[in-house]
């Protein structure tokens, strides 16, 4: 298994869109105008794991200020899952925030997710707080600084 990975500074088109929005789906059960919400973010960055052309994984974030970058949405297919694509997704993005002038980067989870909470927290980033959104789910927010 050859997984190759590209990045793309806006939104992707044609089949690579097709396919992060279909996985997408399947991991977390609904699209939820992720087109739409993607159109409207600054700075869009999003990092692609493809094995053959296929989208095995998916890494989107977006730029909160000009230090500070939010890692938002990602996911890797079950079938690709314990092959370290989504540790090397987050690999990639923070190397590329550094190269081009981030200090920080934020994210949230919840803890049903945990294997992405522990990856998080094995990855250098620390709990900055805790809410509950307007769905009364409650969020883990996380930050590293790129920095250190």
């Amino acid at each position: 298994m050859e997984i190759k990975y590209i990045f793309f500074n806006s939104m992707p088109e044609g089949s690579i869109l097709e396919e992060i929005i279909d996985l997408h789906k399947r991991i977390f059960g609904e699209s939820d105008d992720l087109v739409k919400k993607m159109e409207i973010k600054p700075q869009l960055l999003v990092n692609v794991a493809l094995n053959d052309s296929q989208v095995i994984g998916y890494k989107i974030g977006y730029e909160l200020d000009k230090r500070k970058f939010y890692s938002w949405l990602g996911g890797v297919d079950t079938r690709f899952r314990g092959h370290g694509v989504a540790s090397k997704l987050m690999e990639q993005q923070h190397q590329y925030l550094k190269e081009n002038g981030y200090r920080f980067v934020q994210t949230k989870t919840m803890n049903k997710w945990r294997s992405m909470l522990i990856l998080n927290i094995k990855s250098g980033f620390d709990i900055i707080s805790t809410y509950t959104n307007e769905k009364g789910l409650h969020k883990i927010i996380l930050e590293k600084n790129l920095v250190e």
